[in-house]
């Protein structure tokens, strides 16, 4: 089978590869992906939750929406001040997101088993979202990137970025690494874009990915509940 990042012809091509990238909202998931697009040979799809979510009817987009409304059914973005830490926005999927998310899923897996190579820019915001990708990216070639950045750099990134809500990337930013497993982890905050991709290309040239099966093997421990 040729390498990654060498040309293929469809004759040789089955199934195609995978590159995920988990990490908090403005940790540098989408940046890294499109400088990976470059420097790699093979095309590789670029595929984000954030095209999931808007596509999303707006009122299934809520803000502070109440119980059984449409806006928290969907996709609800609600601002968490309890007093005991300091404020954040939780991103929080309702019925009707969730079945979006699942949907989303195993469309990325479909154009995988069609011999599309992807890039897939996703955050793991609960425990059941990574348990429904060990199922659907069975029998794929998927290397899983953990995308980190402190706090107080993705809070700086989130402040100049219009339209999010002040809070969002910190208040999952444990939540989305907690299962702690990865085939590779890049830190935006100390590595150029490019460095950055050449960590990844690094570790795919090192071989088979390994993060999924083991997460697989040890779920019970690894994710906490």
């Amino acid at each position: 089978m040729a390498s990654i990042d060498q040309p293929v012809t469809a004759q040789e091509k089955s199934c195609g590869s995978v590159i995920f990238f988990n990490g908090s909202s403005s940790a540098g998931k989408t940046t890294l992906a499109m400088t990976l697009q470059e420097l790699l040979s093979d095309p590789f799809q670029y595929i984000a939750l954030d095209q999931f979510r808007d596509g999303m009817p707006a009122k299934y987009r809520g803000l502070n929406a109440p119980l059984g409304s449409t806006g928290e059914l969907g996709l609800n973005v609600v601002p968490i001040d309890n007093g005991d830490i300091p404020a954040y926005t939780s991103i929080q999927f309702g019925r009707e997101g969730k079945a979006m998310l699942r949907g989303m899923r195993r469309s990325m897996a479909a154009m995988a088993a069609e011999g599309v190579n992807l890039l897939i820019d996703d955050i793991i915001l609960e425990p059941e979202f990574l348990d429904d990708y060990l199922h659907v990216m069975q029998g794929l070639d998927l290397y899983f990137v953990g995308v980190r950045c402190p706090a107080d750099v993705i809070s700086k990134r989130e402040a100049l970025r219009p339209g999010r809500f002040p809070g969002t990337a910190v208040g999952h930013l444990d939540t989305c690494h907690a299962h702690g497993i990865y085939d590779v982890e890049v830190d935006t905050s100390k590595l150029t874009p490019e460095e950055c991709a050449k960590a990844v290309m690094d570790r795919i040239h090192e071989g088979p990915p390994q993060a999924f099966a083991s997460l697989r093997d040890y779920a019970s421990v690894a994710i906490p509940r």
